[in-house]
């Protein structure tokens, strides 16, 4: 088995190295007869692409997507469809010197124990976060099929560094918001603190993390296939799927811990005809089950680990100790081009379960 592939009914895989040809994406069960163009999955793109502002990595990708497969005079097919965007702006010359020194928080050590030296390390290779283009790519069209049956999916930066969102936000001022700022927050006046939280870490070599909340509004009850195909375990996974993600929680999350039974229980009520919970601590899953509740996750980043300080690693060849210093070009925070990418999961489980469970048809017609 490899670990390329995710998804049962829709069926993700992705390929492709930051410093390689392309990145790539094969979606795999998509239905027949829905309307794709390219320029529908650009504009997800266009939200996770490097260089869009002072607090990005200086590196300048356009990430202009090639649909290669599975549409055919702007429909699905019901084959697979595979998309690309190509590595253009490489610079791989800062990683020759460092070949033979893993970069403490990376994946360099790992990789090259586990494939025997053999990955390519240039920029991460297989393990940067660029290869997240391709489930902003899968994340595009599983949000299409979502919007068939009603379902819209938002996320936004709630924490970075120190700076932290307060409170609940209304889905409106993150539909408004979001994406008016480089920092991806839905509260402007925190915008302006993060940017800064993040340029003061810059300015000393050093970087942030951060949370991003995902949010999915309109969820048909009974979504998740127990017990091990949960709905919010495929969430999870997937999530965790990203680069820097350390931690997932749902609703109140960690918090349920100090609540007793009867402040955590989401107790129900009856709206227009409709089963409701009066809170939502729950996060829209119960029983690994949809609730119909909007479905809200937090996920937490590490700090890019890619930093100027000098930090104490080894040498692989003369198994000694050494320091390394970091050149190249990097985020000093990935939170808010995380954003779009933490949509994209979300949108990618739910249209997978919604597959599962019938609500999408096989072949759509207008």
């Amino acid at each position: 088995m490899n670990g390329n592939s995710i998804g049962k009914s829709l069926v993700l895989t992705c390929f492709g190295e930051s410093h390689g040809a392309c990145i790539g994406v094969i979606l795999d069960g998509c239905p027949a007869g829905l309307p794709l163009s390219e320029s529908d999955v650009q504009v997800e793109l266009d939200k996770r692409r490097p260089g869009f502002s002072d607090i990005s990595t200086s590196r300048k990708e356009e990430d202009k997507v090639e649909i290669m497969s599975g549409v055919y005079r702007g429909y699905t097919t019901g084959a697979p469809i595979c998309m690309i965007v190509r590595n253009r702006d490489v610079d791989s010359s800062p990683y020759e010197s460092i070949m033979f020194k893993p970069r403490p928080g990376h994946a360099d050590y790992t990789a090259r124990v586990k494939y025997g030296g053999y990955n390519d390390p240039r920029g991460g290779g297989r393990f940067s976060g660029r290869i997240t283009a391709a489930y902003v790519m899968a994340g595009a069209v599983a949000k299409k099929l979502l919007s068939l049956i009603g379902v819209e999916v938002l996320a936004h930066t709630v924490q970075v560094g120190r700076v932290k969102v307060e409170g609940e936000v209304s889905y409106d001022d993150v539909r408004r918001n979001v994406y008016a700022n480089p920092v991806r927050c839905a509260v402007p006046e925190l915008a302006e603190r993060m940017i800064e939280e993040v340029l003061s870490a810059a300015r000393e070599g050093d970087s942030v993390g951060g949370v991003v909340e995902g949010i999915a509004l309109n969820v048909p009850v009974g979504l998740g296939e127990p017990v091990f195909d949960s709905l919010d375990a495929d969430i999870a996974k997937m999530l965790f799927n990203i680069p820097a993600v350390k931690g997932v929680e749902f609703g109140a999350g960690f918090k349920m811990a100090s609540m007793r039974g009867s402040e955590a229980n989401d107790q129900f009520a009856v709206r227009n005809g409709r089963v409701i919970t009066l809170t939502n601590n729950a996060g829209g899953v119960v029983g690994g089950i949809s609730n119909g509740m909007p479905i809200k996750v937090r996920v937490a980043f590490k700090p890019t680990p890619s930093i100027s300080r000098r930090q104490r690693t080894v040498n692989l060849e003369t198994m000694s100790e050494e320091e390394i210093q970091i050149a190249g070009r990097h985020d000093p925070c990935i939170v808010p081009r995380a954003v779009p990418v933490v949509e994209a999961c979300l949108a990618f489980v739910i249209a997978d379960h919604a597959l599962r469970a019938g609500k999408i048809p096989r072949v759509i017609k207008a």
